[in-house]
């Protein structure tokens, strides 16, 4: 069972949103990193939907929510519009965030629709700050050059165009690790070069002065930390931190040899996760009947 919805942010922008699976089930909010779309938690809706109730949107500027205003508050935003659209008044759920998903959550930590909805949170290859500083694509020092080199890669405004064996070779080097399989590498390189060139510029602007250090204090809620120990992008020092720092960090997963792209190059992984945290959540509910 699948449906679609609208949701309405708070700047009056139309956020793209999908719900899979039957009503009433447990649920699941999974949202989703830059340059990518709904079409990135594929594997997730597939083996969760039989028996959850899972949600996904198209963050600003990808899949089919157009682009407008962009930022981390906006980012929170559509979170909020999103959770108020598709769960119930008080409704609480497991929300799951890969990358840029990751900061939304971290983004609306604060925020009261957070707080109504959130039952647990999976952060997936992600991090709050430093994260063009830190960034390993460019094997080079650490320093001021490669931070410098690494902003204009990321940000550069050339169009991607149609996927080539090239071109999936150099998504492979920087976002996923050395062994990911050639479909899951397929895979992840659809979805990237479908994403609208000015939207991949401008977030990735975003995600250069990224500070949500103060949102991961506030994320008050049992989190677990996944990364893989090859993510170039977001290297593990970034989930390290996060673990370090959260106030109720349930676990540190680390992916041996999986890279940025973790719910594609290990979902299997990623989807356990996510069903230990429903589980939880199921059980909680039963206690409290």
């Amino acid at each position: 069972m699948s449906r679609t919805l609208t949701a309405v942010s708070a700047d009056g922008s139309q956020i793209h949103v999908e719900v899979h699976g039957p009503d009433g089930a447990p649920a699941v909010v999974l949202a989703h990193g830059w340059t990518c779309s709904t079409e990135f938690w594929a594997a997730q809706i597939r083996e969760l939907a039989g028996d959850h109730r899972v949600v996904v949107y198209d963050q600003r500027g990808h899949g089919r929510t157009p682009a407008t205003a962009v930022g981390t508050d906006v980012l929170a935003d559509d979170l909020e519009a999103v959770l108020g659209a598709a769960l119930s008044p008080g409704e609480k759920a497991v929300l799951a965030g890969h990358s840029m998903g990751g900061m939304t959550l971290m983004a609306a930590s604060g925020r009261a629709a957070f707080t109504e909805h959130a039952a647990s949170v999976l952060l997936c290859s992600t991090g709050s700050s430093r994260l063009i500083d830190e960034s390993l694509i460019l094997p080079m020092r650490a320093g001021r050059l490669r931070t410098r080199l690494t902003g204009l890669i990321l940000g550069a405004r050339a169009p991607l165009g149609p996927v080539t064996p090239l071109s999936k070779r150099i998504l492979k080097y920087a976002t996923m690790g050395p062994g990911s399989a050639p479909e899951r590498v397929a895979e992840c390189a659809r979805i990237v070069h479908a994403c609208p060139r000015m939207s991949r510029v401008t977030w990735s602007q975003v995600l250069a002065g990224l500070d949500l250090d103060a949102g991961v204090r506030e994320l008050r809620v049992p989190t677990v930390v996944l990364s893989g120990t090859a993510d170039r992008l977001t290297p593990i020092v970034h989930a390290r931190r996060l673990a370090a720092a959260l106030p109720q960090c349930l676990e540190l997963v680390e992916l041996d040899g999986m890279g940025h792209m973790t719910p594609v190059e290990a979902p299997e992984a990623v989807t356990a996760k996510i069903r230990e945290l429903v589980t939880t959540l199921v059980k909680a509910k039963e206690e409290a009947a």
